[in-house]
C-alpha cells in the first residue's frame, strides 16, 4: 500500500469550511464549534445547507444534492484551506456518488477532517484524490465542543503535526509484535457497508487498519469483522490499531470477540488508541506510513500528517 499525498498544514488566518454531508446539525453546538475555531485564529465559513433538515427523512441534513453541493463548493473554492465535517450520523454514502471527483482532484490538496459516517468519504478521498485525510472530531460534535483533549489534539495536528506523531495506547496488546504500513480505516460498520462500492478501497494489504465503532453489540461487531474478512479486505493487513467501542456492550464481553476474530490474522493488534466515538477522541491520519509497536503500545508516524 502506497503513501498518499499530504496536504499543507494550517496557519493562523486560514479559511476553513464547515459542511454537513451526513446527519442534521444542532445549531448551538455548531456555533460553539465555530467559536473554538475562531479562537484558533482560523476563519470558519459555513456551507449554505449545514442547518437544513430533510423534510421527510429527519436523519439527513437536507437534500442529498444540497449536501453534496456544499462539500463540492467548499473543496473547489481556492480560498478554502480545509474542509471540516460538522457531524457524522448517516448520509455520506448518499452524496459520495454525486460529487465531481475530477473537479475536486483538479482543485488540489487541502485538509479534510471528519469521523464516523464520514468514513465513506475518507475512503473516496483516498481512492479518487490520493490524499491523506484526518479521522478526527466533528466541528459541531458534542465531544469536540466540550472536551479539551479532543480540541488540543486536533489543533496540534492541524498547526504543528510534528508534535503528535506518536499515539500511545491506554490498553494492552491484544496480539504482540511490530508492523509497518500505511494507515487506513475508520468506523467498522461503515467500512463493512462500503465493501463492493465503486469508491471504496479494495483491500488493506500492507496497511495498518485503524478501526472503531459505536453502539454495536458484541455479536454485531463479530458480524462486521467477519464481513471484512469474508470480503478479502483484511487479506495481507500488516497490523491493527483499535480505537473506542463506546456503547458496544461491556468491554469484557467485546474483547473476546476482537481476540477471536482478529487474533487469528497473525498480525499485531493493539487496543485503546483513543480515537473514534469515545470522550476526548484523538485525531489520526489515514494514508501515512507508520509503525505499530504492540509491545510498547505505540503508533508512530514516519512523517507528520500534514506538510
Amino acid at each position: 500500500m502506497k503513501e498518499l499525498l499530504r496536504p499543507a498544514r494550517l496557519a493562523p488566518g486560514a479559511r476553513v469550511a464547515v459542511v454537513a454531508p451526513s446527519g442534521p446539525v444542532v445549531e448551538e453546538r455548531l456555533q460553539a464549534g465555530l467559536d473554538i475555531l475562531r479562537g484558533w485564529d482560523l476563519d470558519p465559513v459555513v456551507g449554505d445547507h449545514v442547518l437544513d433538515r430533510h423534510g421527510e427523512l429527519g436523519y439527513l441534513a437536507g437534500r442529498d444534492a444540497d449536501r453534496a453541493a456544499d462539500l463540492q463548493r467548499a473543496w473547489c473554492d481556492p480560498a478554502v484551506d480545509a474542509v471540516l465535517c460538522a457531524r457524522g450520523g448517516y448520509g455520506a454514502q448518499r452524496v459520495a456518488d454525486l460529487l465531481d471527483w475530477r473537479a475536486m482532484r483538479a482543485a488540489g490538496p487541502k485538509v479534510f477532517v471528519g469521523f464516523s459516517d464520514v468514513t465513506t468519504l475518507h475512503q473516496a478521498f483516498a481512492t479518487r484524490l490520493g490524499l491523506v485525510t484526518l479521522y478526527g472530531p466533528a466541528a459541531a460534535g458534542v465531544d469536540f465542543v466540550k472536551n479539551q483533549r479532543s480540541q488540543d489534539h486536533l489543533k496540534a495536528t492541524l498547526f504543528a503535526p510534528e508534535t503528535v506523531r506518536t499515539l500511545t495506547a491506554a490498553g494492552p496488546a491484544l496480539v504482540p509484535g511490530r508492523a509497518r504500513g500505511v494507515t487506513l480505516g475508520g468506523c467498522l460498520s461503515l467500512l463493512a457497508a462500503d465493501v463492493g462500492t465503486p469508491l471504496a478501497r479494495t483491500g488493506a494489504r500492507g496497511g495498518l487498519l485503524l478501526v472503531e465503532d459505536v453502539a454495536e453489540q458484541p455479536y454485531r461487531v463479530d458480524r462486521l469483522i467477519t464481513q471484512l474478512m469474508r470480503s478479502g479486505l483484511l487479506d495481507g493487513v500488516a497490523g491493527i490499531g483499535l480505537g473506542s467501542w463506546e456503547r458496544c456492550g461491556p468491554y469484557d464481553e467485546l474483547r473476546p470477540v476482537l481476540a477471536d476474530r482478529l487474533g487469528g490474522l497473525g498480525v499485531p493488534v493493539v487496543e485503546e488508541f483513543g480515537f473514534g466515538h469515545g470522550p476526548g477522541a484523538l485525531t489520526v491520519p489515514f494514508g501515512v506510513s507508520a509503525e505499530l509497536d504492540a509491545d510498547s503500545g505505540t503508533l508512530t508516524l514516519d512523517e507528520p500528517a500534514l506538510r
